[in-house]
């Protein structure tokens, strides 16, 4: 078990590591209009998973997919790309530091979501996390005369993605072969509009950016696999915990490697949004220690009792 555990914890780790250098990926392909960048990833993470798929034989499911479960996980398909579209833009546009941003305060955003739509419950401890981050964000919106729109948009999108995949269950590897298959048609008739014009890059520029296109579907794809992996092995606090180090990676990055602007008021809302997550996760473990003692007890009396 534990084995198991450490294996399922490395595989996040490394999914969500993955993540976090994305945006040395996507610098590479800056003289890529975004849009185009957004469509070869959905066409070529589709090759990618679909093939995937095939080669494991797991495609007997696609006849037996419900109408209810295929239209949630379309509406997935088109979060999902909306999320795409914006990390990629931002990335090449020189926001990475907003898209670690928008990252970091995405659980909160999910909390949120959950409550208005669910109807969940925040305990005192949770409402004071998210007010914190709250007063982060209205301050660097009050500094920079402008709302933080691209990590509003990320996390935005984001939390309302998972909503969307809790409200359909589903394996996360035919989830998004189901998501980026609904992306595929639109995406390949964009491209193909972009060739007819004149303005597709692919197959029209150095060897290397074709290659990187190609390569950006198995890129996305991958760590989704070993998040995948990692989510039926660990507990959801330490997934819950360890997707901090994706944002942390692409600070760093946007601060020491891309030299983007972190000045006072950056600093000061990240201040709040760190605060925040430290009190919820400091909440998120002490509930699930109470729970898990709660179960070890009740287990430990049952068991005296049959004796």
């Amino acid at each position: 078990m534990t084995n198991t555990r450490s294996r399922g914890a490395l595989a996040a780790v490394m999914a969500f590591f993955i993540w976090g250098l994305f945006p040395l990926f996507w610098r590479l392909l800056g003289e890529v209009p975004a849009l185009q960048l957004l469509a070869h990833r959905a066409v070529w993470c589709a090759v990618a998973v679909w093939a995937l798929l095939l080669v494991r034989g797991d495609l007997a499911w696609v006849k037996q997919l419900p109408v209810r479960l295929l239209v949630l996980l379309s509406v997935g398909g088109v979060l999902i790309s909306v999320n795409w579209g914006v990390y990629v833009w931002a990335v090449v546009t020189g926001h990475v530091i907003d898209t670690s941003l928008g990252y970091f305060i995405t659980p909160l955003v999910s909390v949120l979501v959950a409550v208005a739509v669910l109807g969940e419950k925040l305990w005192a401890m949770q409402r004071l996390a998210v007010a914190l981050a709250g007063a982060g964000v209205l301050y660097l919106a009050w500094q920079l005369r402008a709302p933080p729109w691209i990590a509003l948009a990320l996390a935005a999108s984001f939390g309302t993605y998972g909503l969307v995949r809790k409200l359909a269950p589903f394996d996360s590897i035919r989830g998004l072969a189901v998501e980026s298959g609904v992306m595929f048609v639109p995406a390949v008739l964009y491209l193909a509009w972009c060739e007819h014009t004149g303005q597709g890059a692919f197959l029209h520029g150095h060897w290397r950016d074709d290659l990187l296109l190609v390569a950006g579907g198995p890129i996305t794809a991958v760590p989704l696999v070993l998040f995948a992996y990692a989510a039926q092995r660990v507990s959801m606090l330490a997934l819950g915990i360890l997707q901090y180090v994706s944002p942390s990676v692409a600070l760093l990055l946007g601060v020491w490697v891309f030299h983007e602007p972190f000045g006072g008021a950056r600093q000061v809302a990240f201040g709040c949004i760190w605060a925040a997550l430290l009190l919820f996760s400091i909440d998120a473990l002490r509930r699930y220690r109470s729970v898990t003692t709660g179960s070890s007890t009740a287990g430990a009396a049952a068991g005296t009792a049959e004796r």
